[in-house]
Parts: C-alpha cells; structure tokens; sequence
C-alpha cells in the first residue's frame, strides 16, 4: 500500500484532513553557529511552547567543551540574543537562580516576549542578563540579553516559541541574514562587554 493511500485512510478514520501548519520567518538569535531540536506537535501544547524549539550554540565538537561541568563550558553561556523580528517588548520575567548542568530547575524561566506589527508574538526563554523592558521597540537583530541556565533547563541553550492568537506557529530561520552577519561580523553593543 502506498503512503499516500495510507495517510488518506487514515484521515478518513479520524474524520478530517489536518490543518496546514503556519510558519514564521525569524531572524537568527544569536550571531554565533547554533542548533536547534524543534517541539513536535502535541509535546507541549501552550502558546509559545508548541512547535516551538530548543537552541544552543554549538562549537567544534557539539554544545559544550570536553569534561564539561560548569555552564561557561557550554558554548552557549552568556552568548547575545538577538531581537526575532521588528516589534514591541510586551513581557519580560526575570528568575535569579542559575541552574548547575544536569539540574533541573523549577519554573518559569526567565523569558522575553514580542509582538510583531501582524500580531505574531515570540517567546524566548532561559536568557539572563536582560537589557530590553516591557513596551521598548526592538529591530530585527538588535541585542536583547544573553543565554543562560534557568527554570525547567538542564545547560545553556534558549527556547524560543511562535504563535498567532491561540495558533502556534512552525518557527524557520532568516538564513539570508545569517549569512549577513557572519560575512560582516558582528559587534557587540557599546557599553556591553563579550
């Protein structure tokens, strides 16, 4: 049996064709060369969650530098995050405690979230060091804070999550702008130290 009869039969025993899924163009959130595993449908089902996707910058052999035990081994620690898209500041949350890696720690992460003119709104979590307030207007690419290590977080990475309204959104990556920033390089904001 082909796949395509199989997947039809299969819709037709649950009633209904699946809705497409929408997407969202984002600029990359960090200069640096980086990794993601994407939230598959279903295993997290809140706005910002759903479909959306763990992050970490990755080095020669991975995330994180061999025998590493603390978070500045990992690639990842105290690298920038970069503003998504052009938009508004509407959330910020900041969580003092810095997780040890391999500790879990408890919620919530300290997070910012966005909103795009056309509503899409954009969750980061586990950053630290957060320069951005509520209702200040960011652009794409502009310095927000630094990843860190902090509410249900093993190491150093980001959770970044999309949606509009109650529909989450399937985040892809503006690799145009990527290639920007590695051609042209990248600085860090004056009066920030690397």
């Amino acid at each position: 049996m082909g796949l395509s009869i199989l997947l039809a039969a299969m819709f037709a025993i649950q009633g209904a064709e699946p809705a497409p899924i929408d997407a969202v163009v984002l600029h990359p959130f960090t200069p640096q060369k980086y990794t993601c595993s994407e939230h598959f449908e279903g295993e997290l089902p809140y706005p910002g969650d759903a479909l959306g996707a763990d992050c970490a910058v990755v080095g020669d052999n991975g995330t994180r530098r061999d025998g590493a035990s603390s978070n500045a081994d990992y690639y990842s620690w105290r690298q920038p995050v970069l503003a998504p898209f052009d938009g508004e500041v509407v959330a910020t949350n900041t969580n003092p405690v810095t997780n040890e890696p391999g500790t879990l720690g408890s919620p919530p992460a300290s997070f910012i979230i966005l909103r795009r003119a056309d509503g899409v709104m954009v969750m980061i979590g586990h950053v630290r060091e957060v320069v951005v307030s509520e209702g200040d207007e960011v652009e794409a690419g502009q310095y927000m804070a630094r990843i860190g290590n902090n509410g249900m977080s093993t190491s150093p990475h980001i959770h970044i999550g999309a949606w509009r309204d109650e529909t989450p959104l399937q985040i892809r990556w503006d690799l145009r702008a990527m290639g920007e920033m590695r051609r042209e390089g990248w600085d860090w904001p004056e009066g920030v130290e690397p």
